[in-house]
């Protein structure tokens, strides 16, 4: 039977790991390859790897880096960053990773999702959304660019759309709650969920267990992705690697 995952998401720039606050604010937080030693040891679900900042810098993934990562890792590894090329997607799936995520060259080339998933399966290809709740309209805007650049298309539309191209998950990340410790977006995770049978993680807002657990009650099984409540502890936000489950997956 399916259950829920708990997945720890790391943010990379420039080779280090950072944490913001509505994509902002980058707070560095420590070596990526100590974390992933670490994360090893608390025999986490799943790890997510993002580079924020390669994409709009107009690079390519740092393979070298990916490589030494996927060499120490013993758990399933997802990383989005970069990734324009099916062969680029196959390169990181053959350093160890178990999925590839993809967003701007995605909403940019939808037709990417395709070439990907028929390079690597598309149990592998990951579409990752991040989006922000509209003010004065109901409904929700896809964001890129590190949260700059509004897109024109529909949320639920095009996460369809990736479904039907071969994308075997859907990432939904709260651009409003990214850091804030607050809780998800429920309404948000309730709106993706009742739209699409494929696989969907929630990421954003997440600062305790019972904000996990409020999850998987609110939309049932799912992938409940966090950052700062993995690398952060206490009220000043000292940076400590650690990992929790809720009592009740399902």
């Amino acid at each position: 039977m399916l259950r829920s995952r708990i997945i720890p998401c790391l943010l990379l720039d420039s080779g280090g790991l950072v944490k913001t606050r509505q994509f902002k604010r980058d707070k560095y937080v420590g070596d990526p390859l100590n974390a992933v030693k670490i994360f090893n040891e608390k025999e986490v679900d799943e790890l997510m790897l993002i580079d924020i900042n390669v994409t709009t810098r107009g690079q390519s993934p740092d393979f070298g880096m990916l490589k030494g990562l996927a060499f120490e890792s013993r758990m399933p590894l997802s990383y989005g960053g970069g990734i324009s090329t099916a062969k680029q997607a196959a390169q990181i799936i053959a350093l160890g990773f178990e999925k590839v995520s993809i967003s701007a060259a995605a909403l940019a080339r939808p037709a990417l999702i395709r070439e990907i998933a028929e390079a690597i399966g598309a149990q592998s290809v990951v579409v990752t959304l991040d989006v922000r709740k509209n003010q004065f309209l109901s409904g929700y805007t896809i964001y890129t660019s590190n949260g700059t650049e509004k897109q024109k298309v529909n949320l639920l539309e095009f996460c369809k759309q990736a479904v039907d191209l071969g994308a075997g998950e859907i990432v939904i990340n709260s651009i409003d709650r990214d850091g804030e410790m607050v809780g998800y977006d429920l309404e948000l995770a309730r709106l993706v969920r009742k739209a699409l049978s494929t696989p969907v993680t929630m990421l954003g807002g997440a600062g305790n267990i019972a904000h996990l657990q409020e999850l998987i009650d609110a939309v049932g099984v799912v992938g409940a992705a966090a950052g700062s409540m993995f690398v952060f502890k206490g009220p000043y936000r000292a940076v400590l690697i650690n990992y929790a489950r809720p009592s009740r997956l399902f």
